[in-house]
């Protein structure tokens, strides 16, 4: 078949990035693979104005610097409403100069500018929806940072309960931003509703957008999920030589943030009485109280900090099982992805999309709530056959399900289906 021209829209791209980069670049690379001409552009607001290029893996990425405030709430304003249409005229200047066959957005940023950018020619666009943004103003659905319980619906009064905490003391003052916050959502909403196609990373993902988010009821919902190169994750892992400790010892990787869980990770430990070592990659605000915690209780909680991708990688693959605390509703984690295609079991709380990838005894342990969870580690610690199993069982789901190639196949799939349909509608003018 004929090769696209395909530019990618997205918020982050490697080497600094969390899992939604690395997403990206993976779908980029296996289409550059499939013989697709690839483009990458990413907005870089809070940087100094202006274009710049950078290289990474032979693709060029194109950053757009723009000026961004530090007050909370104007920051979010300029990232948002001012931002959207001056990157959408970017993006559509550059589908226009490379003769762009489809506009693929990957985040928050980058899709409600991809729609403004779809008004101004012939190219469809495919958006990819990993988290909550549309349907939460923190993208995350948390009300209560020490309640693991989710949001029901983001109405005003739940808004005025979930400001409080983040706000601070001061949190009478940003009461009056809360219209803001809702014409913010609903602005999300509107244009994710504008796309030709979305993409939700997960099943859970995608069935809270549709029940969360009426406005995308006459928008077609593929469930795609992010791209694993099995692979390459192998070998980068067999490759990569890394210190950890001597005996069998866990691994927690992320951040170290509320919505990761880092509040229930000690006590889940203390209730597995977990005799070998943690070793914890990954930093964030709670690292300072997740250590005095961890001493507190006697635990074998070794913090190695922010490491690189190939080092956690070769860590995990190291590792007995994966400990997975997060409460935060994640799309598809990336670090289950991953450890799963190296065979490493994970005792995971059962929230978002997890439940795609940990399916309770066959791939993994799935918990509902910090005890079982304590005790799922208690399970995997102590079990070896068990590990050898649930190990086994993940690393042949990752294979059948998130293999990069056959994800990649999926989306250049919508991708000609949304050309032809935007052709038939416009005559392929601007």
């Amino acid at each position: 078949m004929t090769p696209l021209r395909v530019l990618l829209a997205t918020d982050a791209f490697p080497p600094v990035c969390g899992g939604s980069g690395w997403s990206t670049y993976e779908l980029a690379r296996q289409l550059r693979l499939r013989g697709h001409a690839v483009h990458v552009i990413q907005p870089k607001p809070g940087t100094t104005p202006g274009l710049r290029t950078r290289e990474h893996d032979g693709f060029e990425v194109v950053e757009a610097g723009s000026w961004a405030p530090r007050a909370p709430f104007v920051r979010n304003y300029v990232k948002n409403e001012r931002l959207y249409p001056q990157f959408g005229r970017l993006l559509a200047d550059y589908a226009r100069a490379l003769s762009i066959d489809v506009v693929h957005a990957q985040h928050v940023l980058t899709i409600p500018s991809a729609v403004h950018a779809r008004a101004l020619g012939p190219w469809p666009v495919v958006a990819t929806v990993r988290d909550y943004w549309p349907v939460c103003y923190w993208a995350d659905l948390i009300v209560d940072r020490d309640d693991a319980r989710l949001c029901a619906a983001c109405t005003a009064s739940t808004m005025t309960r979930c400001v409080r905490p983040r706000a601070g003391a001061p949190w009478p003052l940003a009461l009056p931003m809360i219209p803001y916050m809702r014409a913010n959502l609903a602005r999300k909403r509107h244009a994710l509703a504008g796309v030709d196609t979305i993409i939700a990373v997960s099943s859970v993902i995608g069935g809270d957008l549709r029940a969360r988010a009426p406005e995308i009821a006459g928008t077609p919902l593929e469930i795609v999920p992010n791209p694993v190169d099995l692979a390459r994750v192998r070998a980068t892992a067999a490759d990569t030589v890394v210190d950890v400790p001597a005996g069998p010892f866990a691994v927690y990787a992320g951040k170290l943030e509320p919505n990761k869980g880092i509040a229930f990770l000690v006590p889940a430990l203390r209730r597995a009485r977990l005799q070998v070592p943690l070793v914890v990659v990954g930093d964030g605000s709670m690292r300072d109280s997740l250590a005095r915690e961890a001493a507190d209780a006697g635990l074998d909680v070794r913090l190695a900090g922010w490491r690189t991708r190939d080092d956690t990688l070769a860590i995990m693959a190291r590792a007995a099982f994966v400990v997975f605390p997060s409460f935060g509703p994640e799309s598809l984690s990336r670090v289950l992805l991953e450890s799963g295609a190296l065979g490493v079991p994970a005792a995971a709380m059962n929230t978002g999309g997890t439940g795609d990838i940990v399916r309770h005894g066959e791939t993994g342990l799935l918990s509902h709530d910090a005890a079982q969870l304590g005790d799922h580690v208690a399970q995997l610690a102590s079990d070896a056959p068990l590990r050898q199993r649930l190990g086994d069982g993940v690393r042949r789901h990752v294979e059948a399900t998130f293999d990069a190639g056959a994800v990649a196949a999926r989306v250049e799939l919508i991708y000609r289906h949304v050309i032809a349909r935007r052709a038939a509608t416009t005559g392929g003018r601007p």
